[in-house]
């Protein structure tokens, strides 16, 4: 027993280093801890920096990593994943380090298999000796998926065919790194490893010090030197564009991030056009000339007229402008035949045959079963080997022999026999572990390196890192984004102050950098179009639907005297026909769902399936937003991606009132104002920018005529008029103004020459299409003209019959009239005509798509369902 005055000890708690320790002892090989259970020599400095900051901190640096990541609209998409598209980017705040001495090896490695790789890819579609020579079965290359015979003799313009591409390397318990795969089709993965960096660097800046880390930026700088170099032609500035699957694609991110770090236009095939052989542009002010095509389609879905005649992601007559030199693909069609493991068993002797050298980074152990020993060897071990198809497809994932059931195993030993060409038997390599920070502790984990490169004039370039990812479990081997797991930034040690130099100086050529400003794809102006008309669209709904849960709030449903009762019936209808919700409302039995509107308001507010919703209108708005995520300024895109959260955060809150939604519509206004704002700032004052603003006005106008349709033009009692006169003011943001500028009673006709009439106030309707027709007139026109656009008549049409009105006659009503009628037939007749402007902009700009629909009432974006 202790006494009184004794004081029990607290209990030990091991430290970071000490946990990892005892958890790392069961690995083969630890990336940090050596065999003796010390730490290795380069991850000492950041161990000792991991120590100081403690595990609070490193919590909180953590927090700020995920935060960072998802306010930058950083994402990866995992198919049947239940969080769904645009899945938040993972990235573990503890980096994998790789010493200065082993990457001189690593280095020299890569540049070796790429140089071996680019010749194996030009003797295929050219001399093919490695085939008639038998340095390579035919087999193995004429039955692979990503042969294209319709690419034989097809060259670049370049010193290398094989332009970008990406190694696999995982370290086996031997110390070794291995190879486990080659990516030559169209490597994705720099893009996350820059932005990576970025936020390893805001965050946490600490762990740099005491280190010399290699920068990874001049990279992508000498890469795009590289690609202009390609050019047809040897252009002096070549246009380049990137060619993207699409905002479904898992990596779309990376797509308009690299697209906007490089300066070059994101397209998708539709975009694009074939013409004489040449391939070309389709863009807001006509045809643009395409040099260079950076893909990330695989290159059978590249030319549907050659290639494969179902796919809608390519441009038909793509693959014969190649031929012609009339435009440069990379990586080039047919390079997916690379992406085969039954190589791996051959590449040593081609080495040899090519270059006269042993490989630097060897394979990982592969049989491929077209040979009957190797064959026989698989079947015999098929519990120690992952078997893989020689075409890498989803349908054809490895199978991890140890795991299979008697009857499946049975199964695989008859389909290898039937088609032994078709599989490749592996090692079942085991992968070193690194530290990883898992809820407040490190833990070891599986990682697997993924290395990049470029074709120079002179070898290849690589990139000093690259993107490590990590298991998502503890002893799983199944380490990919695609299963979840998390990514880590990769540093490269340096021993001096001087960065050894691999690349080509930047400034060299300069000149031969392509240029793309200014030209503006139809489909990209399309959605910018969208995202104006989404965005003013949901600013207003959210301002309605404001205006009637104050006066709820205010007066309550119940005892309301008759003035209170039409002020409050005339709301809620005002809210149905403002959204088009209908019935909603507006319809004729709708009495007793006034006495208790709240599930339709809430309804009207968070229900997304519901078309003309808030929560729709804004998922319509994100959708369109990030199909032109690389025009973005970072604060747009974190204003969006706060609004987005705000969204989902009410949408699945199944205890959410009316007063926590007044709450969810000031933030949404605030930052809908915000994102609104940003892009005036930011956004240069081209085209892109003008269709944005034509969309927020055109939609700005036809709400500001449903709303005074829905409020103004019936006629009430005197008292009933002024508290509906007084809240539209207070709903367009007017009731300072007109208190300012005519500082007497509220009168109709006043009311209506501020929002109608008045050029010089910014919430005018005069105001708005004086906007628009400056717009209008500044879009590009196929022909060169001093007449007026049919576009821009309609404007003048609409503004010039809104000039033509009297306010005192808008306001009049006669004694046995129950609604103003030439403030209805004039406000219906504007409408009408911004209506038809509307379609004349779809019409004439968007001309990827056919002629476009509209509802009777609100006109929706055809690419909505596609979005």
């Amino acid at each position: 027993m202790l006494r009184a005055h004794e004081s029990q000890s607290a209990p030990y708690v091991p430290t970071l280093l000490e946990t990892y320790k005892r958890l790392a002892s069961g690995s083969a090989y630890d990336e940090m801890i050596d065999e003796r259970g010390e730490v290795r020599p380069h991850w000492q400095v950041l161990q000792q920096t991991i120590a100081q900051l403690g595990i609070n901190e490193l919590l909180r640096r953590q927090q700020d990593i995920a935060r960072i990541l998802r306010e930058n609209g950083v994402t990866y998409s995992i198919y049947g994943d239940p969080q769904g598209l645009n899945r938040p980017w993972q990235m573990d705040a503890i980096p994998f380090l790789i010493s200065s001495t082993e990457w001189q090896t690593l280095l020299q490695g890569i540049m070796q298999r790429a140089e071996l790789l680019n010749m194996i890819l030009a003797d295929i579609y050219g001399e093919r000796r490695l085939l008639r020579n038998g340095l390579l079965p035919l087999e193995l290359i004429y039955l692979h998926s990503g042969f294209l015979r319709q690419c034989d003799q097809i060259r670049l313009p370049a010193w290398h065919q094989l332009v970008t591409y990406a190694v696999d390397l995982a370290r086996g318990a031997d110390g070794k790194l291995w190879v486990i795969g080659d990516r030559t089709q169209a490597p994705s993965g720099t893009g996350y490893a820059l932005e990576n960096r970025s936020t390893m660097m805001r965050i946490l800046p600490d762990f740099f010090q005491g280190l010399q880390v290699h920068r990874i930026s001049n990279y992508f700088q000498a890469s795009q030197i590289s690609f202009a170099s390609m050019a047809p032609h040897h252009k002096e500035s070549p246009y380049a564009a990137i060619l993207t699957p699409g905002p479904l694609n898992e990596t779309y991110f990376e797509h308009a991030y690299l697209a906007s770090y490089l300066g070059y236009t994101l397209v998708q095939g539709a975009d694009l056009t074939v013409r004489d052989g040449y391939v070309w542009l389709k863009s807001l002010s006509g045809l643009q000339q395409v040099d260079i095509l950076l893909r990330r389609v695989d290159d059978s879905y590249c030319d549907p007229l050659e290639l494969n005649e179902l796919s809608q992601l390519g441009v038909a007559g793509l693959l014969e402008c190649v031929r012609r030199n009339h435009v440069t693909v990379v990586n080039p069609l047919g390079s997916g035949v690379l992406e085969n493991p039954g190589l791996m068993p051959f590449l040593p002797s081609i080495a040899k045959y090519f270059l006269g050298e042993e490989l630097i980074l060897p394979s990982v152990k592969s049989w491929w079963c077209g040979q009957e020993k190797e064959c026989r060897y698989v079947l015999e071990n098929l519990d120690k080997l992952i078997i893989k198809n020689i075409s890498p497809h989803e349908s054809h994932r490895s199978i991890f022999g140890n795991r299979l059931s008697a009857e499946k195993k049975e199964l695989l030993i008859q389909q290898i026999k039937e088609r032994p060409y078709l599989y490749v038997g592996q090692e079942m390599l085991t992968y070193s572990t690194s530290p990883s920070f898992i809820q407040g502790q490190l833990e070891p984990r599986y990682s697997v390196l993924r290395c990049f490169a470029f074709a120079q004039k002179q070898g290849y370039g690589v990139l000093p890192g690259g993107l490590t990812r990590s298991a998502p479990e503890p002893g799983s081997f199944l380490v990919s984004n695609q299963t979840g797991g998390t990514s880590k930034d990769t540093w490269v040690l340096l021993e001096d102050r001087e960065e050894t130099p691999i690349f080509v100086k930047t400034g060299q050529t300069r000149a031969a950098l392509p240029k793309s400003i200014g030209v503006l794809p139809s489909r990209t102006a399309e959605n910018l179009y969208w995202v104006g008309r989404y965005s003013e669209r949901s600013l207003g709904t959210a301002r309605v639907l404001r205006m009637v849960l104050r006066n709820l709030a205010e007066k309550g449903k119940l005892s309301r005297n008759e003035v209170d009762l039409a002020v409050y019936q005339t709301m809620l209808r005002t809210v149905t026909h403002f959204t088009m919700t209908y019935p909603g409302f507006a319809s004729k039995d709708a009495t007793s769902l006034m006495k208790n509107p709240d599930n339709e308001l809430l309804s009207v507010t968070l229900d997304e399936e519901r078309l003309g919703s808030l929560s729709n209108t804004l998922a319509s708005l994100n959708r369109a937003a990030y199909v032109v995520r690389d025009l973005w300024s970072l604060d747009s895109w974190r204003v969006l991606d706060g609004i987005e959260r705000l969204r989902q955060e009410y949408r699945y809150n199944k205890k959410v009132s009316l007063r926590n939604v007044q709450n969810l519509l000031d933030q949404l206004i605030t930052s809908l104002v915000a994102f609104i704002g940003f892009n005036q700032e930011s956004m240069s004052s081209e085209h892109g920018w003008i269709l944005l603003d034509i969309g927020k006005r055109i939609e700005r106008i036809l709400l500001q005529v449903s709303m005074l349709r829905s409020t103004l033009v019936l006629k009430h009692s005197e008292q009933a008029e002024y508290d509906l006169m007084e809240a539209v003011l207070a709903t367009e943001e007017s009731l300072a103004t007109y208190r300012y500028q005519f500082r007497s009673y509220l009168q109709l006709s006043s009311v209506l020459d501020l929002l109608l009439l008045d050029e010089s106030h910014p919430r005018s309707m005069a105001y708005h299409l004086n906007r628009l027709q400056e717009n209008i007139h500044k879009l590009p026109r196929k022909v060169v003209s001093h007449r007026l656009s049919e576009e821009g008549k309609l404007v003048l049409e609409a503004s010039t019959h809104l000039k033509l009105a009297d306010p005192e006659e808008l306001a009049f009503c006669g004694e046995n009239d129950g609604i103003r009628q030439k403030l209805d037939q004039r406000l219906s007749k504007i409408s009408d005509l911004l209506f038809q402007t509307s379609n004349v902009i779809v019409r004439t700009y968007f001309s990827h798509t056919p002629t476009q629909q509209q509802s009777s009432a609100i006109l929706q974006n055809p690419l909505k369902e596609m979005l």
